[in-house]
């Protein structure tokens, strides 16, 4: 359904269409536009899940390692630092990660990588924590760290089964991710609620080691300029992580959580929309305000911290 217009001196120029969920700490619906409860692909919003289910697997890392592991990363040196030492600790190396060489994911630190005429490498790859974590966690079982991508890898079963468990859903459809992990689609309802269970997960569970982490280092879960790392910081003990194609999950301590994706993977709509329904999740107004567009207006029922007809 429509969620976002863009207006241009008090006409309607654009428009985005997606759906939204907003989740009480009970698990109840507070609000949801759109079809929260039809399949899709959740993306990069997926690391959180991935990261429970491998420290629910025996992997134990810092909590910048946690943070790395759940982690789109921007490129900068602090994250390839944070995935050097995850791969190190465990006796890996960069050559065994899966994911494709790249530049980093940050336009500042492409720039500048590519004026220091360094080449594309994996760790450089926005999703080299991730694949580090599940390298570690292969060795930590002592599985075959050869066909750890496979969807039939026991580490990639166990992530499913995982996967399965936090959101409630039978994983309908299997895909591969643009760094090669298997995708597994479920429904935002079910993204959201398993944001809940991880963001309110009591310490000392595995839930709460990855929790904490992203917590505690929202810098190496996004990167400096991103509006992630931002808004985490702006709301305390807030977990967010947004993925490809405008996915979003976010959560509070309690447990309320938010869950949206934009049908055309519109990043300035899925901006509009995470403030617009955080606001409906009790977060003030005024710590979102950094955050909105005023050109925006976020529709569909949902308040918004900014309004403009400008």
């Amino acid at each position: 359904m429509p969620l976002v217009h863009l207006l241009r001196d008090g006409l309607i120029e654009g428009v985005h269409h997606g759906s939204v969920v907003v989740l009480a700490p009970d698990g109840s619906t507070m609000f949801a536009a759109g079809d929260p409860d039809v399949a899709m692909y959740p993306r990069s919003t997926a690391k959180p899940l991935q990261a429970a289910a491998m420290a629910r697997l025996g992997l134990r890392l810092t909590a910048s390692g946690f943070a790395i592991a759940a982690a789109s990363h921007s490129g900068e040196s602090r994250h390839l630092t944070a995935a050097s030492e995850v791969l190190a600790v465990h006796g890996c190396t960069e050559d065994a990660l899966g994911t494709p060489a790249d530049l980093p994911f940050d336009p500042v630190e492409r720039d500048a990588w590519v004026a220091a005429d360094r080449k594309p490498s994996r760790l450089a790859h926005n999703c080299s924590g991730k694949h580090a974590a599940m390298l570690a966690t292969c060795r930590e079982r002592g599985w075959d760290t050869e066909g750890y991508l496979e969807p039939g890898h026991p580490l990639q079963r166990a992530i499913r089964e995982t996967v399965e468990d936090l959101t409630g859903d039978t994983v309908a459809r299997v895909a591969v991710d643009g760094c090669g992990a298997p995708l597994f689609a479920v429904s935002l309802h079910g993204l959201a609620l398993a944001a809940s269970r991880i963001a309110s997960a009591p310490e000392g569970t595995p839930e709460f080691l990855v929790a904490e982490g992203i917590r505690r280092h929202p810098d190496l879960v996004a990167g400096t300029r991103r509006d992630v790392t931002g808004l985490m910081r702006a709301v305390p003990g807030l977990i967010a992580k947004d993925g490809f194609e405008a996915v979003q999950l976010a959560a509070l301590p309690d447990g309320t959580a938010v869950a949206l994706k934009i049908a055309d993977g519109g990043d300035r709509a899925r901006r509009a929309v995470l403030t617009a329904a955080l606001t409906r999740a009790g977060v003030p107004a005024d710590r979102l305000v950094p955050f909105a567009d005023p050109t925006l207006r976020v529709t569909g029922g949902l308040a918004t911290p900014v309004a403009s007809d400008e």
